[in-house]
């Protein structure tokens, strides 16, 4: 059983006092600010790059910021419903598993219907913005909630969840196109693939972290299945992204500024490999986090290239 964090009187024995309301609030909202990763922005940076990545391809160098906004929002809350989701769905490992045991819904802070409640609350929000764009956006939200909801089961009887993570935090690239064109040319669907290359590197770290208790529990990941040669295609995702990323500026006639951002890319990537050769779990995490700044290099390079060479930004409402 998992001890109170109340602290308890040393010399008495006495019973706590009780929590004021102020207290009691603050120590509720505490709660569902875990629930939904809100004090931890990694994993909404990871799903924002690359959607704005796209944002400003689909529309060349000139988003409106009406989209910036649709978007940028859309995506935080879609990537905390998602964890709210996901830890209803892993109540019963999250206790076993030393990195996430001290979650809210682990340790008894938040029940299960009010993780659910809440992810169903912001998966609504996050709808309510896509009724902004147009019918094509709003029919391909249908398929990125679904494939919200599955992702957490997967793990139990898929031997690589990560790639189906990779389609779920790579769906606002496709409808990025869509609230543009109402459709998604060949250069998104493009990105979408490789953008899941890039999901599988980075979520196989994070694997890594976890696999001892994974395999206790008899869980599934890409840690797992790539066994000794986990790091070798963590490199290759990495190269095949960044290769497929240097395609995809050739296909729309990048500049030099774009090609800047994929060096950079190419040197957090490298970083990468140097924190993850040992296998060791703090260090493998570290490069998980790191990811942020390779999508930000990638993106910055986009908004850069389009920036010096069209004095393209953003347009006012």
């Amino acid at each position: 059983m998992i001890e109170s964090s109340e602290p308890q009187s040393a010399s008495s024995g006495e019973t706590p006092a009780p929590r004021s309301r102020e207290e009691a609030l603050k120590a509720r909202l505490d709660s569902y600010e875990r629930l939904t990763r809100l004090d931890k922005p990694i994993g909404t940076l990871l799903l924002l790059w690359p959607t704005m990545t796209a944002v400003w391809l689909a529309t060349f160098g000139y988003p409106p910021v009406l989209f910036i906004l649709i978007f940028a929002m859309g995506t935080l809350l879609m990537r905390s419903a998602g964890c709210a989701f996901n830890d209803w769905a892993d109540q019963k490992f999250d206790p076993h598993v030393k990195r996430t045991a001290q979650r809210p819904l682990a340790t008894g802070e938040i029940a299960p219907w009010e993780a659910l409640a809440v992810a169903a609350a912001l998966a609504f929000c996050a709808f309510m913005l896509v009724l902004a764009t147009n019918t094509a956006t709003i029919l391909m939200s249908l398929p990125a909630l679904g494939i919200t909801i599955v992702y957490p089961f997967t793990k139990r009887f898929f031997s690589l969840p990560q790639a189906v993570l990779g389609i779920a935090f790579s769906f606002g690239i496709p409808m990025a196109y869509t609230a543009v064109w109402s459709g998604v040319p060949t250069l998104g669907w493009a990105l979408f693939g490789l953008n899941a290359l890039w999901v599988i590197a980075y979520d196989t770290e994070y694997a890594m972290v976890d696999r001892e208790d994974d395999r206790k529990l008899g869980l599934r990941t890409s840690a797992i299945l790539f066994g000794r040669f986990d790091v070798a295609i963590v490199m290759l995702c990495y190269a095949g992204y960044i290769a497929g990323m240097a395609w995809a500026g050739q296909y729309w006639q990048a500049g030099p500024f774009y090609y800047a951002g994929l060096v950079v890319a190419s040197g957090c990537a490298l970083w990468h490999f140097w924190l993850i050769r040992t296998r060791d779990p703090a260090r493998c995490f570290r490069a998980f986090l790191h990811n942020h700044w390779l999508g930000l290099a990638v993106f910055a390079g986009v908004v850069a290239d389009f920036a010096v060479r069209q004095g393209a930004w953003p347009n006012t409402l």
